[in-house]
């Protein structure tokens, strides 16, 4: 009801990812520039981690609209609390795998890989690039994960990586990250998002007042 009051046609404050939305704050549009490079550079890994709520998960939704659809094959991965058995399926069924065992003591860590090694290779040759976001990294606690991730950098050619791995976290992960020197070491792209300062609040606030509807003004807020 305070749309009316302040003359808005929606929602500014919703607590939804979406893109129109979105702040370019001078941070915001550094880890957007990095996540956008290490994508269409082939790189195998990228780490983007940042304070609770500064707007990890709205960067990714960014990010896919940024992409070109007819030249990225995109598997988001937004809950990774799973075994790393069960996060490798959800990887290979998002990425469009049939014929996956259902049941747990049928599936075969092996055969979960060569599908998604196929798949990789298939979007390759039809020229698309595969890009896999897992969002929530900071809530893993299952190792094997980690080194489950590194294993599918291991599918790549000889002058590039078949897939881009983007893990988003709170800064927790790190830590995480840090116990895989393997892998920590195959992120070639790292960027860490921190709170607003006063003036990118006011800023923030100014902006999602605009795109709702309003005029921006924050003096009286």
């Amino acid at each position: 009801m305070y749309e009316s009051y302040w003359g808005l046609t929606e929602k500014p404050f919703e607590n939804t990812p979406n893109p129109k939305f979105f702040y370019t704050s001078a941070q915001h549009e550094e880890a957007l520039t990095r996540l956008l490079y290490g994508v269409r550079e082939h790189k195998g890994a990228v780490m983007l981690t940042g304070v609770f709520g500064c707007g990890k998960t709205l960067l990714s939704q960014v990010l896919f609209n940024e992409l070109d659809k007819d030249v990225y094959r995109i598997a988001l991965i937004s809950n990774p609390m799973m075994s790393s058995l069960e996060l490798l399926r959800a990887v290979a069924t998002r990425l469009g795998a049939a014929d996956l065992p259902t049941k747990r003591t049928e599936i075969l860590k092996d055969v979960v890989l060569d599908a998604i090694g196929n798949l990789l290779m298939g979007n390759y040759s039809d020229g698309k690039q595969t890009v896999i976001l897992f969002d929530e990294m900071h809530v893993v606690t299952d190792k094997d994960i980690f080194e489950d991730l590194r294993m599918l950098l291991n599918f790549q050619l000889q002058d590039r990586f078949l897939c881009t791995l983007i893990l988003m976290g709170q800064p927790e992960l790190n830590k995480q990250i840090n116990l895989n020197k393997q892998f920590d070491q195959r992120i070639a792209i790292r960027y860490h998002v921190d709170h607003f300062n006063a003036a990118e609040t006011q800023g923030y606030i100014a902006h999602r007042m605009t795109v709702a509807g309003g005029g921006g003004e924050t003096e009286n807020l």
